[in-house]
C-alpha cells in the first residue's frame, strides 16, 4: 500500500509541474503590457548647467507624446517617454543611457549638447538605436563622430555662425568685432571659431579674441581689454552659456558700453531676459532654432494652447520646439518603417521634415548627418525678444 500511494503522489506532482509549465508559456505568450507600447529613452540634463536648455526640450517631448497617443499611437501602439537625468554630466549620461537600453527602449533622446549628450548618442549607437539630441550644434554630434544612426535636430554651429557673421557684415555693416570665447565646451569653441572664420570670409576684421573658462569669468579684465583696443570695434561676439553669459553682458553694459553684442543660440534663454531687463536688454542679436509667434512658426499657436493644457503655462523657451520635433521626426519614422535603428536611421536620412523648428534635410551618414537647416535671427529690445527672420547663409565654413 505505501509503495501505491507513493506512486500516486509521484504522479500527481508530476502533473502539477506539467500544469504550471503549460500555464507559464500560456501567460508569456499573451502580450504583455510593455509589449502594448513603444518606449522612448531620455538622457537629458533636468539639473545642472544644461538643464535651461533640456528642461524646456524635455517638455516639448511630452507634449509630442501626448499628441501622438491622442490620434492612436503608433499603429495602435502607445508611446512612452522615461527620461533618466543625465545632470550636466558626462558619465552620467552613459550610465542613464546605457539603463534604459536595458529597459528596452527604442531610441535615445541626448542632452542638447556634444559634450553632454555625445556619450549617450555613442551607448545608442552600440544598442544599434537611434539617438537624437533635440539642439546640439557641434559638427562633432553626427554621424561621423558619433556612428550611422546619430542625429541632431539643430543646425550645426558652421550654419550658425556664418548666419549671424552674414547678418553683422552684409546686413548690418558691421566691419570690426572684438570677440569673446568660452572655452567651456565645444560648443562654445567651435561656435566661435566658425563666426571667426565666416566674418572675415565676409571681409570683417577681428580686432581681438578674449578666451575664459565658464566658472571662471573676470569680467573687469574683459572691460580693460575691449577699451585697450585700438580701435572701438563696431561690435562685440560673445559665445557663451548661462550665467555667465547674462554676467557678463550686463557688466559691459553697466560699464557704459552700448556697443551691439550678437550671439548664438545660448542667449535663447528667458533667464538672459529677465536678469537683462528693458534697462540692458537692448542691441543684442543672435541667432536659434525657432521662435514664439504663429507669424515666425506656422502652427505655434496650436503648439502653445496644447502646451499649455499639459504645462499650466504658455510656451517661453523656445527650446521646447525642439523637444517636440524630435518625437515627431521618430513617431513618423516608426510609423513608416517600425521600431529597427537601421530601417529607423535610413528613413531619416532619406526624407525632409517641415518642424515648428523648420525645414529639416539630413544628409547620409557618410556626409556626418549634416542637417541642412536655416536659423531664426532675433534681436533683444527692451529686455524682449523680437523675431526678425529666417536665414541660412551665403557661404558655410567647412565642419
Amino acid at each position: 500500500m505505501k509503495r501505491k500511494f507513493t506512486h500516486i503522489l509521484v504522479a500527481m506532482l508530476v502533473l502539477a509541474i506539467l500544469a504550471a509549465a503549460i500555464g507559464c508559456r500560456r501567460e508569456q505568450a499573451e502580450p504583455t503590457k510593455d509589449d502594448e507600447k513603444i518606449v522612448i529613452g531620455g538622457a537629458m540634463s533636468i539639473t545642472g548647467i544644461q538643464g535651461p536648455l533640456d528642461t524646456p526640450a524635455l517638455e516639448g517631448v511630452q507634449v509630442a507624446i501626448a499628441e501622438v497617443n491622442a490620434s492612436g499611437g503608433i499603429n495602435g501602439k502607445m508611446l512612452e517617454f522615461r527620461n533618466m537625468d543625465s545632470k550636466s554630466d558626462a558619465a552620467t549620461a552613459s550610465e542613464v543611457a546605457k539603463q534604459l537600453i536595458d529597459q528596452g527602449v527604442v531610441a535615445i533622446i541626448t542632452s542638447s549638447d556634444y559634450d553632454f549628450g555625445g556619450p549617450a548618442a555613442r551607448a545608442a549607437q552600440e544598442a544599434g538605436i537611434v539617438g537624437i539630441s533635440p539642439s546640439a550644434s557641434s559638427p562633432l554630434f553626427g554621424s561621423t563622430m558619433l556612428g550611422d544612426k546619430q542625429f541632431t535636430l539643430s543646425m550645426w554651429n558652421t550654419t550658425m555662425g556664418s548666419v549671424i557673421a552674414e547678418k553683422a557684415y552684409v546686413k548690418d555693416g558691421l566691419k570690426t568685432a572684438y570677440v569673446v570665447t568660452d572655452d567651456f565646451i565645444d560648443y562654445t569653441k567651435s561656435l566661435s571659431r566658425y563666426f571667426i572664420e565666416s566674418f572675415e570670409h565676409y571681409g570683417g576684421t577681428v580686432l581681438l579674441e578674449d578666451v575664459f573658462s565658464q566658472g571662471k569669468l573676470d569680467t573687469a579684465a574683459i572691460i580693460a581689454h575691449y577699451r585697450a583696443l585700438p580701435e572701438e570695434p563696431d561690435f562685440i561676439y560673445i559665445s557663451s552659456y548661462m550665467p555667465d553669459l547674462g554676467t557678463l553682458i550686463k557688466e559691459i553694459r553697466t560699464a557704459g558700453i552700448n556697443t551691439p553684442i550678437y550671439g548664438g543660440d545660448a542667449y535663447d534663454d528667458p533667464a538672459l531676459f529677465e536678469l537683462l531687463g528693458p534697462e540692458y536688454g537692448n542691441d543684442i542679436y543672435w541667432d536659434s532654432h525657432s521662435f514664439n509667434s504663429e507669424e515666425a512658426v506656422p502652427g505655434f499657436d496650436k503648439y502653445n494652447e496644447a502646451y499649455k493644457k499639459l504645462h499650466g503655462r504658455y510656451v517661453d523657451a523656445p527650446f521646447s520646439m525642439s523637444g517636440y520635433d524630435v518625437v515627431m521626426v521618430l513617431a513618423a519614422a516608426m510609423k513608416e518603417v517600425g521600431t529597427d535603428g537601421a530601417k529607423m536611421a535610413k528613413y531619416m536620412e532619406d526624407n525632409t521634415f517641415d518642424l515648428l523648428t523648420g525645414h529639416l534635410d539630413w544628409s547620409d551618414a557618410a556626409s556626418g548627418h549634416e542637417p541642412n537647416k536655416a536659423a531664426a535671427v532675433m534681436k533683444l529690445v527692451n529686455g524682449e525678444p523680437v523675431f526678425i527672420e529666417w536665414a541660412t547663409p551665403e557661404y558655410l565654413p567647412k565642419p
